[in-house]
């Protein structure tokens, strides 16, 4: 563990952490600038979107460009990063266009499918994870022929179930930014510097678009930063966590990501049993249900937020050992009683009443 507080291997996770924020944060306004110009606007059409006037997408682009240049700078860009950055581009380039001019959702998942297979073909396959059922003898499950679908459903569940979430303002910047705050302490507990980095800028770009992106927001990410969130923290975990041993390979990824995961099952469940389409659009996702509870969408992504947290520290507690458990579980408690603290700061009143200055939510769910 040393490793992790010698100073110049953690030079680069800070320097691409710092960039990748820079960037994202100075970017972000121009972004916004492009697309009013190219028509990528949300505009309120249906009962599902929350906010009450035009508000410019595409602001996952920032994030991106960020991302992209921090990690050119300073990771060593290996066959996996390749085709991670590649597919990424795919990813980027669709959500562009669908927030200008709307895609169909069946060519939107064949190209996520497309951008998976590329991520695959430069060596990001999950081969076998450790046996969650271990009286069935074994002890790891060498998934074989089957890697590869695996893999494939595995990225583009995580990269849509990241879309899904995004319905307040902040909610899904956040949650990825919780969810890659995670992932780089447990590669820096494993002293995976590679994965360190390319963590941190992703932890960097997220942090850098929040002050656009929180209520009342400024600009949404769009399609384009929803889904290259998704992609990213699929693909990174598939390269980081499913490479760990013992049955950390298998419940790490699950636990950090379990919040989108969550939402994304129940919707597709809850639709199917009403004999629904499971890929149409509703308002019953989780943040639909706290709203209707009587928050208010500060205090329902302040909830989702915590969540996240909780289920981060979690996962962190199980690669983590010794002193780092006690710590951890300070900063647990601290954690609740700050978001606590937060949500009563904010009154129950109707979701289109809390910021009468600007838009009080992101722009949809699916």
């Amino acid at each position: 563990m040393n490793g992790i507080f010698d100073r110049t291997s953690v030079l680069p996770v800070i320097f691409s952490l710092a960039v990748s924020l820079g960037l994202s944060f100075a970017l972000t306004p121009l972004v916004k600038l492009l697309a009013v110009k190219i028509g990528a606007v949300d505009i309120p059409k249906d009962k599902r979107r929350m906010h009450d006037h035009p508000i410019p997408r595409l602001g996952g682009l920032a994030i991106f460009i960020g991302f992209v240049v921090a990690v050119l700078a300073f990771a060593d860009v290996n066959r996996q990063l390749r085709g991670i950055l590649l597919g990424a581009c795919i990813i980027v380039a669709v959500g562009v266009v669908d927030d200008s001019h709307p895609l169909g959702a069946g060519i939107k998942f064949i190209l996520q499918i497309v951008a998976a297979l590329i991520a695959i073909w430069h060596g990001v396959v999950i081969e076998m994870i450790a046996n969650p059922l271990p009286f069935l003898g074994g002890e790891y499950w060498d998934f074989g022929i089957m890697a590869v679908p695996i893999t494939v459903i595995w990225i583009v569940a995580v990269t849509n179930s990241v879309n899904l979430i995004d319905g307040l303002d902040g909610l899904a910047d956040g949650v990825s930014s919780i969810a890659a705050m995670t992932m780089l302490i447990i590669a820096l507990l494993m002293e995976d510097m590679e994965m360190a980095v390319i963590c941190a800028a992703l932890v960097g770009g997220c942090i850098g678009f929040i002050p656009y992106n929180r209520n009342p927001a400024k600009i949404f990410m769009g399609d384009t930063g929803a889904t290259f969130l998704g992609f990213v923290l699929a693909t990174v975990s598939v390269t980081g966590l499913f490479k760990l041993y013992a049955i950390i390979s298998f419940v790490v990824p699950f636990i950090i990501l379990g919040f989108p995961i969550y939402d994304t099952v129940s919707a597709f469940t809850r639709r199917i049993l009403k004999g629904q389409n499971p890929m149409k659009a509703d308002r019953s996702h989780t943040h639909h249900k706290l709203i209707d509870m009587g928050m208010n969408q500060k205090q329902a992504v302040a909830t989702l937020y915590l969540v996240a947290i909780v289920l981060g520290l979690c996962a962190v507690m199980i690669v983590s050992t010794g002193y780092m458990k006690v710590v951890l579980s300070i900063a647990a408690l601290a954690g609740t009683a700050y978001t606590v603290a937060r949500i009563a700061r904010y009154p129950h009143d109707h979701p289109k009443q809390d910021a009468p200055a600007g838009p009080p939510a992101e722009k949809k769910e699916d």
